[in-house]
């Protein structure tokens, strides 16, 4: 009995001890949102917790329509967004944020053929495609851009995305600039009214029924795209050069932007320059401008100020492209005035 007594006591003192050496400031931060820049926000997150003890990060990618939702509900912590947030969701939102960048990426087609490899698919085609005024992968504008491709007599089937998205937005943005026809239709939305097609959820969805159904085209950030081995099409730039998307053609992209806004809500788009990658965006942090918790903002500061500094050299091995320098430092000044 004696024995069994002293082993409590040694458990015990050892569980006293193990709790006083845990760190005083643990935080846990809850985040959800967009699912474009999901795989580097995970390298991130698993990152930062490893160097900063007592620090963990829950982030839900339940798309850009739920994170803009949530955060402005109070429910989390922090959102992710790709659409930068409009004069009306910033005054309506109970918690007033600021949307931060936090890295830059791009949407890219894919498709499935059998036998095609590469694809050039421009802007007068991908607009029709979803209009749903080019139903044929062998139809004359996709047969003109691709000379020498024996393209199929075969029905394009069409996915886009079902839930709230922020890709939708970045898509349906470029679409918007280069086709008079689907800006006076379904516009940019991250939920618009698609005019053809099925719907899956994030792109993880869309990528997994893309690779399975022949004749699909769909479009996913690209390192969706890349993990899964996907076909990923060719577009037309605004300087009418055939570009491929990749971390370089993004940030010429962002290069060619004006000022960036205080606010920095801005879209890049058909950008010009010709190695610019035309559907290319930022994606952005939404951070409460006054923490309910003083601790919890603290943390929050923190964590965003490493993400757009040390955090910028994971992204182009994951496919996205860092933040331009002068970004980052108007980012870092604007994060010092949250509280």
């Amino acid at each position: 009995m004696n024995q069994i007594a002293a082993v409590k006591r040694i458990a015990l003192a050892s569980l006293i001890l193990f709790v006083a050496l845990l760190p005083t400031h643990a935080q846990r931060l809850a985040g959800a949102g967009a699912t474009f820049p999901y795989p580097i926000y995970s390298k991130w997150f698993s990152e930062y917790a490893k160097s900063h003890p007592g620090v963990s990060i829950n982030y839900q990618p339940i798309g850009s329509g739920g994170g803009i939702r949530q955060v402005g509900a109070g429910l989390v912590d922090f959102a992710a967004s790709d659409e930068p947030l409009t004069d009306y969701q910033m005054a309506s939102s109970r918690i007033k944020v600021l949307q931060i960048p936090a890295v830059l990426g791009a949407v890219v087609p894919i498709f499935h053929l059998a036998g095609v490899g590469k694809l050039r698919i421009g802007p007068e085609a991908l607009a029709g495609i979803y209009l749903g005024k080019i139903r044929k992968w062998n139809d004359q504008q996709l047969v003109a851009d691709n000379p020498g491709v024996a393209l199929p007599d075969q029905n394009i089937v069409v996915v886009y995305r079902s839930d709230a998205s922020g890709t939708s937005y970045i898509f349906t943005d470029y679409l918007s600039k280069v086709s008079k026809d689907w800006a006076k239709g379904p516009g940019r939305s991250v939920s618009p009214a698609w005019p053809r097609g099925a719907g899956e959820h994030a792109n993880q969805g869309v990528a997994v029924m893309v690779h399975k159904v022949p004749g699909a085209i769909g479009y996913v950030e690209l390192n969706y795209a890349i993990q899964d081995k996907l076909s990923i099409g060719t577009v037309r730039n605004a300087a009418g050069r055939w570009v491929d998307a990749s971390a370089e053609s993004v940030t010429q992209a962002a290069i060619g932007i004006p000022e960036m806004p205080a606010d920095f809500r801005i879209s890049i788009t058909d950008a010009p320059g010709d190695e610019a990658y035309p559907i290319s965006s930022f994606t952005w942090l939404l951070i409460p401008i006054r923490a309910t918790d003083a601790a919890k903002g603290k943390a929050l500061r923190e964590l965003v100020a490493w993400v757009v500094t040390t955090g910028q050299s994971e992204a182009a091995p994951l496919s996205y492209a860092p933040l331009p320098p002068p970004v980052v430092q108007k980012v870092l000044a604007a994060v010092s005035s949250l509280r």
